[in-house]
């Protein structure tokens, strides 16, 4: 059980790239999982990926975009706006994109923590990608 008890702020600039395009701003973590502060910004959309192995909740913290997930048959487009929170369960292809007028942010829970570049993979999505990954 760890003992020391750890506290930052929100980084001002982005630490990583994902691998979705979008900006991540790594956040704290314990064994059981991780968070990070996700953005895109106005009118962009991120590459369409499925993780291999973790699975993540999301919390929109600021602006407007939209949320593309599929599961098997099952697939659904996501309105994001402040308040809104979702799953992505293990195996879930997912996708989103900001609004053309306003950036999206949202911050994440991925369980268990980020195992590294490989975790995620590029799958087709509904929407062509404006930003590299």
């Amino acid at each position: 059980m760890p003992t020391d008890f750890q506290t930052m702020t929100l980084p001002t600039d982005p630490t990583v790239n994902a691998p979705d395009g979008s900006d991540v701003r790594v956040l704290l973590g314990l064994s059981g999982g991780g968070m990070a502060h996700f953005q895109l910004g106005v009118g962009q959309t991120a590459r369409a990926v499925v993780h291999r192995t973790v699975e993540e909740v999301w919390y929109v913290v600021g602006g407007r975009g939209q949320m593309w997930r599929r599961a098997g048959e099952r697939q659904e487009v996501t309105e994001l706006e402040p308040g809104v929170c979702l799953t992505i369960p293990l195996g879930t292809q997912f996708q989103f994109r900001a609004a053309a007028d306003q950036p999206v942010a949202a911050v994440a829970i991925t369980m268990p923590p980020w195992p590294g570049p490989d975790e995620a993979v590029w799958v087709p999505g509904p929407w062509t990608p404006s930003v590299p990954g």
